[in-house]
């Protein structure tokens, strides 16, 4: 085999090596925020509050990275033309999928902050029946009402415990702010860091792409000199 196909298959084995590390990286660093988050229990069944959703996607993309990164370091020892392109082609869909969501967050990014806000509405209407959804959001988020403890004011309504720094509602100093405000301040933080972090993905699977195509063209063309 050629300097070049050689060169190649190693450095695409080098590259996948180094995708899987940070896809596991990016499940544990999933694992751990999502640990922090912790559970909540609504009408005596265990979920996971709004919030949530970032670590839950982070752990999926850093899966759908490693699976990926496994297939190609596959293909590149053992010089399979199939899979090879396969990891190509998966790693070309993956691509367009991270950019295409990168540019809708970039694009549409006040349309994303409202509809976070809306979520906390819901929850807020939602609690009016008593079911405790919004008193789970406030520990998590360390926050009190909608937009703040007047809220229950204007129900006529005490805070709960979950309003206050440590439960302790004696001093006003220890009430949070408004959970409408924090979970969208909270969304926006974490969609900005995606953007950025999605651009470097894609530029990084962009190199890979063309190592995978390169490496796949060299070995079926190697081949077929070998055929003669």
């Amino acid at each position: 085999m050629d300097c070049g196909t050689s060169m190649a298959k190693y450095l695409l084995f080098a590259f996948n090596t180094v995708v899987s590390i940070i896809g596991i990286l990016g499940i544990v660093f999933g694992v751990l925020i999502l640990n922090s988050i912790g559970t909540i229990e609504v009408d005596g069944q265990v979920g996971f509050p709004p919030q949530a959703i970032v670590p839950i996607v982070l752990i999926t993309i850093g899966s759908i990275v490693v699976f990926i990164s496994f297939l190609g370091c596959c293909g590149a020892i053992r010089e399979s033309v199939c899979m090879t392109m396969t990891y190509a082609v998966f790693l070309l869909v993956i691509l367009i999928l991270q950019l295409t969501i990168v540019v809708l967050l970039w694009a549409n990014k006040d349309k994303f902050t409202a509809a976070m806000g809306e979520v906390i509405d819901k929850a807020w209407e939602r609690d009016s029946r008593q079911t405790g959804v919004f008193d789970a959001i406030q520990r998590s988020l360390k926050c009190c009402g909608k937009n703040g403890v007047t809220d229950y004011a204007v129900l006529l309504q005490s805070p709960p415990p979950s309003c206050c720094e440590n439960d302790n509602c004696m001093n006003p100093l220890n009430f949070y702010g408004g959970c409408r405000s924090k979970f969208q301040e909270f969304m926006s933080f974490s969609t900005d860091t995606a953007k950025y972090v999605g651009l470097g993905l894609i530029g990084i699977e962009l190199v890979g792409f063309i190592f995978a195509c390169c490496l796949a063209n060299n070995v079926r063309n190697y081949k077929r000199r070998n055929a003669y």
